[in-house]
């Protein structure tokens, strides 16, 4: 009886799109924040004496704040998948699964 249920949710039309969805979302976020970091290291990398500025007469530099705004940005990122998957993602899955079990 398992197996006869996963097959109908496999066949759900709804499903398929679902994981369409979900997978083309999260490489999209995936990549986003692949970006951010690798360019904070590629700019750690090859301009350091520009995160080595300082900013204004202390002895905080600009590369503390926009390291700061890497894990915030981080933060962020995961905020807006987990709601959208709390939202969106598990709403579909309920329907699909009511559609399932008639």
């Amino acid at each position: 009886m398992k197996e006869d249920i996963n097959e109908k949710i496999r066949a759900n039309p709804k499903y398929q799109q679902l994981v369409k969805t979900r997978n083309a979302y999260g490489w999209l976020m995936t990549i986003i924040m692949l970006v951010v970091y690798y360019g904070y290291i590629a700019l750690i990398a090859f301009n350091k004496e520009f995160l080595g500025t300082r900013m204004g007469e202390g002895v905080t530099t600009i590369g503390i704040p926009i390291g700061v705004g890497v894990i915030v940005f981080t933060i962020v990122i995961t905020g807006i998948y987990v709601h959208r998957a709390n939202t969106e993602f598990d709403s579909v899955t309920e329907e699909i699964m009511k559609e399932v079990k008639q």
